[in-house]
């Protein structure tokens, strides 16, 4: 994007330079100069720049110039460029007038000549202008553009998807013509510090009316068929696969290397606290992870009994910053999805979804869970369209002033329903237990209990979930018998269940598919070692393949946890590759 304008207009070409000169002196690095020699001139400008789309934050001009004076091209370019700063340049004898030009061409300031000193008489009331300008001013918007209703479910897996990889974006809903920019980059000077507002969890309205349809118009795309991608250079990808949008928007799917030392597969806590240690300790290091780094733990609002962050950060916060750590040390991430492991001799190979496999001395699994599905009438039809497995943060600002509910007895459950509180009218949070108290940390619970806008009800199951196109509402089974409530969210956190059906059979797990490490193995009779040692802790079936986090059997579903058992995970790979 171009830098913002500063327009200067002076017939008197001696003044004018004089002018640019100084203004070029302190604001060249922020703004560009521009001048004109006449009031026409001037408009000519704006008009053009207007056209162009650029952004006008100041006018400067003269008083007295022949056809048109400073006063009367300021008050005509209101129509054309409103939001700008405007500035008379007056000699000392036309203060009167300039000073009733005040009201009338609603002039914010007038300098009278000359203005030397600048330092003095110029830029400390320009400068205040300016910044006020800067306050205001909403810069057009260049990033990608996601257009798709609401309730589309693959519109809402590409918004998740960006969103939690951290690409900004704005999402266009043709059903209201309204803008929500998610610009995941810049998180506010809170958030860097823990806090609890992010430009990641919180979508801005933008007012964009009408904005989809000329984009499609532009684009020459059928608007029957949703969602699109619309990306700067003009290439538009209509209903992309997760995997090509991941390609088109700079995640790497090859591997840069044939071997690795150390591949991670999923970047939940535990698998990003193996890939900064490994690499910090010099391990050639590879994380696969096909949707975004944090894994379930990425989608929690908020996280405030993790040490060290006494205010609390979120899901998405924290692995960020741990993936940035990781890639500074040296370790890499694929977006793909790995569908097989194989074993020839010492050496292991990880098969990936794309067709390709990468090999490595040692593997470390770290794909967590997924939430347990609910089988209710209605729920599956509409997942994504208004019922959705997990926080899903890119749609709370969609439920401002809506009813919605959670269910769940967890933390992450908790955590959802006080972020949720912040904007829908009312949270209902769905527990099947007879209290909260039993699976949720103390201070979840107090926090609940505090915030007038959520209702807890206890021993109460979804028994189905009822809507055309998207949820309207969800039928309940509570003590007092079975009910139906009108709802535009549920958001389900019930249990979770590890996918390990792509480990081979040699990799042992229990009846749940829990995969089995260290002393549990000894709990299946399967289970057959063939080095002279005991395997680690956290060594599988199959030596020098280990396991940690939710997906281990055992495990404590704890961030904390999850992320100390990766960490300790690598020191058992440097004995492991010690010994090699």
């Amino acid at each position: 994007m171009r830098k913002p304008v500063l327009l200067t207009v002076d017939d008197d070409i001696s003044v004018l330079e004089a002018l640019v000169q100084d203004l070029r002196r302190h604001y060249g690095g922020r703004y560009r100069i521009i001048r004109a020699a006449s009031g026409q001139a001037g408009l000519d400008v704006c008009i053009e720049l207007k056209r162009r789309g650029e952004a006008v934050a100041l006018l400067l001009s003269d008083q007295r110039m022949p056809g048109m004076s400073g006063v009367e091209f300021l008050e005509k370019s209101i129509a054309i460029v409103p939001a700008a700063k405007r500035v008379l340049l007056t000699a000392y004898a036309d203060t009167d007038a300039a000073i009733r030009a005040i009201n009338a061409a609603k002039i914010h300031y007038y300098l009278t000549k000359p203005w030397d000193p600048p330092e003095e008489r110029l830029y400390a009331v320009l400068d205040d202008l300016l910044e006020s300008w800067s306050r205001d001013y909403r810069p057009p918007f260049e990033g990608l553009r996601v257009i798709g209703s609401r309730w589309l479910p693959a519109g809402h897996q590409i918004r998740e998807f960006l969103s939690r990889n951290h690409i900004p974006y704005q999402w266009l809903d043709p059903g209201l013509d309204v803008g929500l920019h998610s610009s995941v980059m810049a998180a506010t000077p809170a958030s860097a510090n823990g806090g609890a507002d992010s430009a990641a969890q919180h979508a801005v309205d933008l007012g964009v009316n009408g904005e989809s349809a000329r984009l499609l118009a532009e684009y020459n795309l059928d608007p029957g068929k949703l969602p699109v991608v619309l990306f700067p250079n003009g290439e538009a990808l209509v209903e992309p696969a997760i995997s090509l949008l991941a390609e088109k928007v700079g995640l790497r799917i090859q591997a840069e290397r044939d071997f690795y030392d150390l591949v991670v597969v999923g970047a939940g806590p535990a698998g990003l606290a193996a890939a900064v240690y490994g690499a910090s300790e010099g391990l050639k290091t590879l994380v696969i992870e096909p949707a975004a780094p944090g894994g379930q733990a990425g989608s929690s609002s908020r996280i405030e009994n993790y040490l060290g962050f006494p205010a609390g950060l979120s899901g998405e916060d924290l692995a960020r910053r741990a993936t940035i750590q990781a890639t500074r040390f040296g370790a890499e991430f694929l977006s793909q999805r790995a569908i097989g492991i194989r074993t020839e001799g010492q050496y292991h190979f990880i098969q990936l979804s794309g067709g390709n496999e990468v090999a490595c001395h040692t593997v470390l699994i770290a794909t967590g869970v997924e939430y347990r599905r609910l089988t209710s009438s209605g729920v599956e039809r509409l997942t994504g369209a208004g019922v959705y497995y997990g926080a899903a943060l890119t749609e709370a600002i969609s439920c401002k002033d809506e009813t919605v509910m959670i269910v769940g007895g967890a933390n992450s459950a908790g955590q959802a329903a006080v972020h949720f509180a912040q904007y829908s009218k009312k949270v209902i949070l769905l527990v099947r237990a007879d209290s909260l108290e039993k699976g949720m940390s103390r201070y979840l619970v107090d926090q609940i209990l505090a915030l007038p806008n959520i209702e807890v009800r206890t021993r109460t199951e979804v028994v189905g979930a009822r809507g055309d196109t998207h949820l309207d509402a969800v039928r309940l089974r509570t003590p007092e018998g079975e009910c139906e409530e009108a709802a535009s969210g549920l958001f389900i956190f019930v249990g979770g269940e590890p996918k390990t059906d792509w480990l081979p059979p040699a990799i042992l797990r229990e009846a749940k598919g829990f995969v089995l490490s260290g002393p549990d193995l000894r709990l299946t009779d399967k289970f057959q070692w063939s080095l002279d040692r005991p395997p680690y802790l956290l060594e599988t079936s199959v030596p020098g393949i280990f396991v940690a986090g939710d997906v281990r059997f055992g495990s404590v579903k704890r961030v904390a946890s999850a992320v100390g058992q990766g960490s300790i995970a690598v020191q058992f790979v440097h004995q492991y590759l010690a010994n090699f």
